[in-house]
């Protein structure tokens, strides 16, 4: 026999031996018993509950937001995030810039992260500088946070108006929205 044909005819043995092999191997096993569910209790101290905005109260914050710098003029964008600072609903609004949308979020995520505006987390630079650094963030005026019982849920974000204080403004417009 030559070389390559023995080596044919041993792959050959091999596997069938393993397939034989592996169908004793799994008719000798012992039939699996019933699986209970998991369950958990939810008394137990090892799990938190958290709020979140529902996708209909989000965009009525951002609609809202986005209507009143309409009225007043202004052309922006406004991103809406979760307590974990995923992005729930963005609008950008007609004519507003191209950074503002990405600056809006990034606000947001800055305001929900620290529970606070961020106008006010801009003074706390002064202090820690590196805070800057952070990925996401963006220490201007113009995030807000949404919160419910003291603890922050969600957070506005306002970019594109042409000062931070009317961005702030913008987004208290749609917190408040919420209240309504």
């Amino acid at each position: 026999m030559t070389n390559t044909r023995k080596i044919l005819v041993t792959a050959t043995a091999v596997l069938a031996a393993g397939g034989v092999g592996a169908v004793a191997a799994n008719a000798a096993a012992p039939a699996a018993a019933a699986k209970t569910p998991v369950t958990a209790d939810t008394a137990d101290r090892n799990l938190n509950q958290s709020t979140h905005l529902t996708i209909a109260a989000a965009t009525k914050a951002a609609q809202a937001t986005l209507d009143a710098a309409t009225k007043e003029g202004q052309k922006i964008s406004v991103a809406v995030v979760d307590r974990n600072g995923n992005t729930l609903v963005t609008l950008r609004g007609d004519g507003a810039g191209p950074q503002s949308y990405a600056s809006a979020e990034k606000k947001a995520f800055t305001a929900v992260s620290w529970n606070a505006p961020t106008s006010t987390l801009m003074g706390r630079l002064s202090q820690t500088p590196n805070l800057k650094d952070i990925p996401g963030t963006l220490f201007l005026p113009g995030g807000a946070p949404v919160q419910a019982k003291g603890a922050p849920v969600a957070a506005i974000g306002v970019a594109g108006a042409p000062s931070g204080d009317l961005d702030e403004k913008f987004a208290q417009a749609g917190v408040a929205a919420l209240n309504k």
